[in-house]
């Protein structure tokens, strides 16, 4: 098996998450092969970032330079991993690959994006619409956006911008550390007010799925007549894929 080289800590409650369905999903794929116990899971180092620090580092979006500090400290934790010997790498978070071109410079090991995982799963379901749900960062690039148009998906267009905060300001409170119980009935409210029947509901921040947790390891799944999109756990399905192979 391949080592994975997780990149975590924006925030903690997702990185566990992530941790946690690895070794699940690996645990399952060798029970269905007959493996006794204990079950194998792929090797794993993670290294966390600040939350706080990141956040702190963010720059403007469309202004390369403004982002320079941001991209460092990515970087530097992913040549971390790479020389911890990870044969590739993921980030646990959304946000951060909207720089991941940027990133993604002088590490050699492969990073697996969680844009093409997730487009790749919407893309299965068949939907022509997607609203895009996450950090200002995510909501205000065009990443998803582009990605879904290259597969004949159209998403919604840019939401204004008090919309953008509101949605930032509920992740930071409603989600931080995990779900609060407040948190499903507000991330409803906002997709019955933008999602249109038919449209693929992208959970593009990590934390966001926590809301649902019969459905953290299901890249797909219908709850409270909306369809959703987990990127978390197509990004997981990928890593997995890549490290069992």
């Amino acid at each position: 098996m391949k080592k994975i080289g997780i990149l975590g800590g924006v925030g903690w409650a997702s990185t566990v998450d992530y941790y946690r369905a690895i070794a699940e999903g690996a645990g399952r794929y060798f029970a269905e092969r007959g493996h006794g116990s204990p079950l194998p899971i792929p090797p794993m180092t993670i290294e966390s970032v600040t939350q706080a620090r990141t956040r702190a580092l963010r720059g403007v979006v469309g202004d390369e330079a403004s982002w320079a500090d941001f991209d460092a400290v990515f970087r530097d934790a992913l040549l971390t991993l790479e020389r911890a010997g990870c044969d590739f790498g993921i980030i646990a978070s959304n946000t951060p690959h909207a720089r991941l071109h940027a990133i993604r410079q002088s590490v050699s090991m492969p990073i697996l994006s969680i844009f093409d995982a997730t487009v790749e799963a919407t893309a299965g379901t068949g939907a022509s619409k997607a609203l895009v749900l996450g950090t200002a960062v995510t909501m205000q690039a065009t990443n998803y956006a582009d990605r879904l148009d290259a597969e004949g998906i159209a998403a919604n267009e840019r939401l204004p911008e008090p919309e953008i905060s509101k949605m930032q300001a509920m992740i930071d409170s409603d989600f931080y550390g995990g779900a609060s119980d407040a948190a499903r009935a507000r991330l409803l409210a906002f997709c019955d007010k933008y999602a249109s029947p038919g449209t693929a509901i992208l959970l593009a921040c990590t934390e966001l799925p926590l809301a649902f947790p019969n459905h953290l390891d299901d890249p797909v799944f219908e709850a409270d007549r909306h369809l959703f999109v987990n990127p978390s756990a197509a990004h997981v399905a990928a890593a997995l894929k890549e490290a069992l192979m």
